[in-house]
């Protein structure tokens, strides 16, 4: 399922484009400020991002040209601001697309769907090489010293989470939202166990891992 953040200052309209995203099989999460907009793109695994340029407390340009400092996912900017040199602003800042309010819903629906669809079609998924094994994400499997290793559902899914953001550290509410759930993002206790199974799966010396590296109080990540 597709997950979008909804940056939208504006409670009603807000409220609209959740139950419409949801109504069309969109997970959705809803933010109603520039600040709680830029930690939402930060902690949740979001696949686009719906945004609104008009936020009281941060400008949404603002908020683009943040966000392009370290992440590549679609954005969708919906504004009031209609002139060309508005849209080409925000085009030039990394948004994938410009819709202007007041717009129609199915309109703003296609113009997601082919947003995720670009992003999906440049996403292939990776192929990891560590120097003790493999992670090849598109057909789930990994390999060591040229054998398969067997992984559970949830330590593969933890693994094929850091091997998609390889080199980068994985918030450890993220990891822990993505495993479990979004109501269990305080039970960070589980991360330490599935990563330490890992570890001795894949790490040369589990004791003192190399590749499965953990950033105290921060989260996690896989260094190839």
């Amino acid at each position: 399922m597709t997950r979008v953040l909804v940056v939208e200052d504006e409670p009603a309209l807000a409220r609209a484009l959740a139950i419409t995203l949801r109504a069309n099989r969109y997970d959705v999460a809803v933010a109603h400020s520039g600040a709680s907009g830029l930690d939402g793109m930060a902690n949740w695994h979001h696949d686009l991002v719906v945004l609104d340029l008009g936020l009281p407390d941060l400008d949404g340009m603002d908020v683009l040209r943040a966000l392009r400092g370290w992440s590549q996912v679609p954005v969708v900017v919906l504004s009031a601001r209609q002139t060309s040199d508005d849209k080409v602003e925000a085009l030039d800042a990394g948004a994938d697309d410009y819709v202007t309010k007041p717009f129609a819903m199915d309109e703003l629906l296609a113009r997601i769907r082919a947003a995720a669809r670009r992003r999906a079609t440049d996403d292939a998924p990776p192929i990891v090489q560590t120097a003790a094994f493999t992670v090849d994400v598109a057909h789930r499997r990994v390999t060591l010293d040229g054998d398969d290793v067997r992984l559970t559902p949830t330590e593969w899914h933890m693994l094929e989470i850091l091997a998609r953001n390889v080199g980068k550290v994985v918030g450890r509410r993220e990891l822990l939202q993505e495993l479990r759930g979004p109501n269990l993002d305080r039970e960070t206790h589980y991360l330490r166990v599935y990563l330490a199974q890992l570890r001795r799966k894949l790490e040369p010396d589990p004791a003192h891992p190399v590749h499965l590296i953990t950033e105290p109080g921060v989260g996690y990540r896989l260094e190839p």
